[in-house]
């Protein structure tokens, strides 16, 4: 459900939202509530990447969660989890991040997959998009390069490289059964 019927500029809306109580992304247009309905499998996912990127993550980068804005071509997003190199200002709530990571819901499964993707490459600091299924270990890591090339990684036993923040993630970190 969107919170306004009026055509907003990007201006607008980053005024307007930071002033709200609760987060929205914008798609260009209008502002869309950031429900909190989100499953235990997906909590769970995000959760886990958070922790793992806190203990492997190391200076001159640094991993954070939902809270801050990636603004993407006149859209503003929140990824489920960034990795954003050091020296940015302390106090701003966007972040222009080298690695972004969404956790795949059936909801959002065909905005994560196109459009988030499409908007992520049109920002020239994210290096890599990682995105994680809820329900299986299963990643699919797409890199930048001339065709934001896609590399799919399945398996307990697998394992997510990532030399653009300098660490590799074992899936069983993320995805052990409970």
């Amino acid at each position: 459900m969107s919170a306004s019927l009026k055509r907003l500029t990007l201006d607008e809306f980053l005024d307007w939202e930071r002033s709200q109580e609760l987060r929205y992304e914008f798609d260009g247009i209008q502002p869309i509530a950031m429900t909190g309905g989100g499953s235990r499998p997906h909590a769970r996912v995000v959760i886990r990447l958070g922790a793992v990127l806190v203990s492997r993550v190391k200076p001159p980068c640094e991993p954070f969660g939902p809270e801050l804005k990636v603004l993407t071509s006149g859209r503003v997003r929140y990824p489920d989890a960034s990795v954003v190199y050091a020296g940015s200002d302390e106090d701003a709530d966007v972040v222009a991040p080298t690695a972004v990571f969404e956790v795949i819901s059936p909801s959002t499964a065909l905005t994560d997959r196109s459009v988030k993707a499409s908007e992520y490459a049109t920002v020239s600091a994210i290096m890599v998009y990682v995105l994680l299924e809820q329900d299986r270990p299963e990643a699919t890591i797409r890199r930048r390069s001339a065709a934001w090339e896609a590399e799919t990684v399945i398996g307990y036993d697998a394992t997510v490289d990532l030399p653009e923040i300098g660490v590799s993630i074992p899936m069983a970190l993320i995805y052990r059964p409970t």
